[in-house]
């Protein structure tokens, strides 16, 4: 294939839209009758998890690098085994941890329908065995799901993290979560849109939510990617976060009803928490920069 001399905002640009205009195509039996509740809805989610892989490789196509595709979207080879064991167990315990914490403060702020005091779900499901035993179960439960979730995350993520977030890496730091995060939330219009998610969101609420909430797990997931120089932790972290979303029931009223636009990590309070994490990595890091280049400038002057 003859390679296209593309700048970076125009391969950004092609391939989000390429990302929306496939996820569109593969979503459009669901728009053309059954939505949420066709027969085919689970197969058609998952292989619309895979359009961003596709536009990643198409323009990988047009710019000529289809045989370094593998070594720049971090899929091979799996370079700084120590790091990359590392960012695995961070992918674990980071996803994990947003989906609970969103529950605690969310019940603190009052969105959340929260029984933090008698957890009569948890007790109800764990029944004789007890909590303990429940929730061991639960983790491994988690860890089979991630296996199943793996190959359609990885889908995904060979498009956001694996291609788009280095392509993003001169803007900055904020700019490269912000747009990186957007693009992500607006790909999932098709399902969104449909009630997905956030199904008593109105109109254009819920792809809005849905970019705010991919802004934030978003910065986690593509920081692994930094960290470990791979792909595969935040294919690994996106297919845990899938798999233990259902969790958040376990903190929840028995019955009660779940404004996913104010209440989990879906909604505004859950990205409270993470979005403080952002904050103080963004501004520890700006400061680091400035007192390198304070101490680089020092050492010119002085020499």
């Amino acid at each position: 294939m003859q390679r296209w001399k593309i700048n970076n905002l125009a391969a950004v640009t092609i391939f989000s839209l390429l990302s929306f205009a496939l996820s569109w195509i593969v979503a459009m039996p669901l728009w053309l009758g059954g939505g949420l509740n066709h027969p085919h809805f689970r197969w058609i989610a998952v292989a619309m998890m895979a359009t961003p892989s596709i536009a990643a490789v198409v323009l990988a196509g047009l710019e000529g690098r289809i045989t370094s595709f593998t070594r720049d979207v971090g899929l091979w080879p799996l370079a700084h085994p120590r790091r990359l064991i590392g960012s695995v167990l961070l992918a674990i315990a980071v996803s994990i941890f947003l989906i609970v914490q969103a529950a605690y403060v969310g019940t603190w702020l009052g969105v959340f329908p929260g029984d933090l005091a008698n957890f009569t779900i948890l007790n109800f499901l764990a029944g004789p065995s007890g909590p303990a035993e429940f929730l061991v179960n639960q983790f491994g439960l988690i860890l089979l799901g991630e296996l199943l979730n793996l190959l359609p995350a990885l889908g995904e993520e060979i498009g956001w993290r694996g291609w788009l977030w280095p392509r993003l890496q001169q803007y900055g730091q904020l700019t490269k979560i912000l747009v990186s995060g957007v693009i992500w939330g607006l790909w999932h219009a098709p399902l969104i849109l449909l009630g997905y998610n956030y199904p008593l969101a109105k109109g254009a609420w819920g792809p809005l939510f849905m970019c705010g909430m991919c802004v934030v797990v978003g910065a986690f997931f593509g920081w692994l990617r930094t960290l470990s120089g791979n792909v595969w932790p935040s294919a690994i972290a996106h297919a845990i976060f899938n798999a233990s979303a259902g969790i958040i029931s376990l903190f929840m009223l028995m019955g009660a009803v779940l404004d996913t636009q104010k209440a989990s990590i879906l909604g505004w309070s859950g990205w409270i928490l993470p979005g403080l994490i952002i904050g103080l990595v963004l501004t520890f890091t700006a400061w680091r920069r400035s007192a390198t280049r304070a101490i680089s400038t020092t050492g010119q002057q002085s020499s």
